[in-house]
């Protein structure tokens, strides 16, 4: 019999806490990856990724750069796998970043990096992955088999397992915080802001950009809908003349320098006549006991839910995207 449309979604959309929990209760298994990473010392951090997963990228990036205080950067697999790249990796942490752990390109610069000297780390929900298989160490997300194509507790799990590889602690309240966060607040009629609309923008700063991107890669897959996510400093060069009463906006704001620097955009919008939903306002978000760097973990958890309604609403069925398979195998 098969499940009514949205059903696996919205199935794994709730799991998150359990998914949480039972990755916390697996540290000590990440623990010695951290360890072995600090021992190195290396004097800078690449990140490889593609998707969903790349937004996790980008979360790691910050926290490398902000806990770490190493520079980081976004590695681009094409300059290794199609242009034949040998960089000199010596002293890099090359972090490989992959739900299935099967892309052709990550697998193929994973090895690639690994000969250039860097010490290589793959984190998946796969761990019999090739990925896995290419990096001198894997870290294992734990979230469990995932089958709606839309990524949701594999991205949440892959999150919180960056944040602890790279020198995290204190999370033991994130379960119970993530399990209030998708208890609370009017998703349904939230959605319904968005059901006519074929343009929206994402916007954040800071740890509220990767789940900018995320949410606009979310409302892109399941409902087809156009949505642009920029940095709120890069919206204000350029983009913020597109938006008007007909192109909403979803701001981030997180509970640090970045939701503070959101704040006064999301005024000057509102100001001007834009249609603008605060997620951590409009949105509620239970951050109770949960450091700071840990926010995107639960901030994204109401924008999942919010596109996995409007994708209802819309008539479509986030569980299959047209077009879309569960694995996105690039070269």
């Amino acid at each position: 019999m098969n499940a009514a449309p949205g059903a696996l979604m919205s199935a794994e959309i709730s799991e998150q806490p359990t998914v949480l929990s039972g990755l916390l209760s697996a540290a000590d298994g990440i623990s010695s990856a951290s360890s072995a990473i600090l021992e190195r010392s290396p004097r800078f951090v690449m990140l490889a990724a593609r998707g969903t997963s790349d937004h996790a990228a980008l979360y790691a990036k910050y926290l490398v750069e902000t806990r770490l205080g190493l520079p980081a950067g976004l590695a681009s697999p094409s300059s290794m796998t199609l242009y034949g790249s040998r960089p000199d990796l010596r002293d890099v942490l090359f972090l490989g970043v992959s739900q299935s752990g099967a892309s052709p390109d990550l697998v193929d610069s994973m090895t690639v990096a690994g000969e250039c000297g860097a010490t290589t780390v793959a984190v998946t929900n796969n761990p019999s992955s090739a990925l896995a298989a290419a990096a001198e160490f894997h870290v294992d997300v734990r979230a469990g088999a995932e089958q709606a194509v839309a990524a949701t507790k594999t991205y949440t799990a892959e999150l919180l397992a960056l944040y602890l590889l790279l020198g995290g602690s204190s999370a033991d309240a994130l379960p119970d915080a993530a399990a209030a966060t998708l208890a609370s607040g009017d998703v349904a009629r939230a959605a319904a802001r968005y059901r006519f609309a074929e343009r929206l923008v994402t916007t954040g700063r800071g740890f509220g950009y990767p789940t900018a991107r995320e949410a606009a890669l979310k409302l892109m897959e399941t409902s087809y809908l156009s949505a642009q996510a920029f940095s709120t400093a890069d919206l204000l060069h350029g983009p913020l003349a597109m938006i008007d009463s007909g192109v909403p906006v979803i701001a981030v704001a997180t509970p640090d320098a970045g939701g503070a620097a959101v704040a006064p955009v999301v005024s000057q919008l509102r100001s001007s006549g834009a249609d603008v939903l605060v997620v951590g306002e409009d949105l509620p978000v239970v951050r109770d006991g949960v450091p700071p760097e840990l926010s995107p973990v639960l901030d994204i958890l109401p924008l999942q839910r919010l596109a996995w309604q409007v994708a209802i609403d819309r008539g479509e069925n986030p569980d299959r995207p047209r077009g879309l398979s569960k694995v996105t195998e690039t070269r």
